[in-house]
C-alpha cells in the first residue's frame, strides 16, 4: 500500500485531495459568512406590512403602515404579518440554497446551510 493513501494511488493525490477540501471548506465559510450580511426584504396586504430578515433568519425589522391597524380585525393584522415574514425568510433560505449549490454542486450537504 502506499504511504498515506489507498492501493494504487500515490501520496500526493491524497495531499492535493485534502487541500482542495480545505479551500472548499473555507469557500463555503466565506459564503456563509456574506450571506448572514444579506437582508431580504418582503410585503404583505399591498405594502402596509413589510418584513426585513437577514441571512441568518432573524426577523431584524417589521414595519406596520397605520392603516394596517384595524382593532376590530386583529386577526387580518396577524395574518399580513407572518405572510412578510414568511415571505422574506423564505427569500432567504432560496438565496442560501443558490449561493451554497454553486459551491457544493448541488450536492445536499445536511447542516452546512
Amino acid at each position: 500500500m502506499a504511504r498515506g493513501g489507498f492501493p494504487g494511488m500515490g501520496g500526493g493525490n491524497m495531499q492535493q485531495l485534502a487541500r482542495q477540501a480545505a479551500k472548499l471548506q473555507q469557500q463555503i465559510q466565506n459564503a456563509q459568512e456574506e450571506l448572514a450580511q444579506r437582508e431580504y426584504e418582503a410585503a404583505a396586504g399591498g405594502g402596509v406590512v413589510t418584513a426585513r430578515v437577514n441571512g441568518k433568519h432573524e426577523l431584524v425589522a417589521l414595519n406596520i403602515k397605520p392603516e394596517a391597524v384595524d382593532p376590530d380585525d386583529v386577526e387580518m393584522l396577524t395574518d399580513l404579518i407572518v405572510a412578510a415574514v414568511n415571505t422574506a425568510m423564505k427569500q432567504a433560505e432560496e438565496d442560501s440554497e443558490k449561493t451554497m449549490g454553486k459551491l457544493t454542486g448541488g450536492i445536499n450537504m445536511p447542516g452546512l446551510f
